[in-house]
């Protein structure tokens, strides 16, 4: 690398941290409940669903990669395929804690970073926030195993470095919104499709309930009430409920 390709990178970077830095204004309730509208266009109808739920894989893959970490296990690999499910592989004890806590972080992990997410947006640093998203997904380009995998990565990592890297801040903090209400949103449904699919062995809770003699249908209920939970305080966390009143009653 030359001086003068040094000094490009040198400036980005001066870039990319001082728009990290700045705020932006948190958009008004009207805004707000407009986005959750698109939110839920993007996840209830089955055809869009498809295309929203690889962003829920995603995170979900990521929560069980970050829980096998954090509990001491060795990260192997991730792999997204293209019927929107994944694996996440970790070596380590094949029972314990550890892979309990591994297992459990998957189906919460889209709506707990929602609720994570609606609470950094609150303080206007939707900006901070899609920068830190990138680099998230540039640690889990590292990680992918399969080429289905890597390409979605890329595409929606280069997509969202294109967005941040060229839209005004108004229009970065919509689409922050827009991701968190994604999140928030479409968190609960592939756990109501598990339980409405019956017993799956191979599943999250399936795998629990032979770790830990609990039956599968009490952590697929499990999942459900933490998902729905963190819907709604997310909810609750963008749109305040004086700020709601306001906006319904006028």
């Amino acid at each position: 690398m030359t001086r003068t390709d040094g000094g490009r990178v040198l400036e980005v970077l001066e870039e990319v941290l001082a728009r990290m830095g700045r705020t932006q204004p948190v958009p008004p309730v009207t805004t707000l409940l407009a986005l959750a509208a698109v939110a839920a266009v993007l996840v209830v109808p089955r055809p869009l669903w498809r295309v929203s739920r690889m962003l829920v894989t995603i995170v979900h893959e990521s929560g069980h990669a970050v829980a096998a970490v954090l509990t001491g296990r060795r990260l192997s690999g991730i792999r997204l395929h293209s019927d929107t499910s994944g694996l996440t592989v970790s070596r380590g004890r094949p029972r314990g804690a550890g892979m309990v806590v591994t297992l459990l972080a998957g189906y919460p992990a889209a709506a707990v970073f929602g609720v994570a997410t609606a609470a950094v947006l609150g303080t206007g640093r939707a900006v901070a926030f899609l920068w830190v998203v990138l680099g998230l997904l540039a640690l889990m380009l590292l990680q992918v195993r399969n080429l289905y995998g890597l390409l979605v990565v890329l595409v929606v990592g280069g997509s969202l470095g294109a967005a941040t890297w060229l839209l005004p801040g108004t229009y970065l903090s919509w689409l922050a919104h827009l991701i968190c209400w994604v999140l928030l949103l479409a968190a609960p449904r592939p756990v109501v499709e598990l339980l409405l699919s019956g017993r799956h062995p191979g599943s999250d809770a399936g795998q629990l309930a032979r770790l830990t003699r609990v039956p599968e249908r009490v952590w697929q209920l499990l999942f459900l009430v933490v998902t729905s939970a963190a819907t709604v305080l997310g909810a609750a966390l963008l749109l305040p409920l004086e700020e709601w009143t306001a906006a319904w009653w006028g």
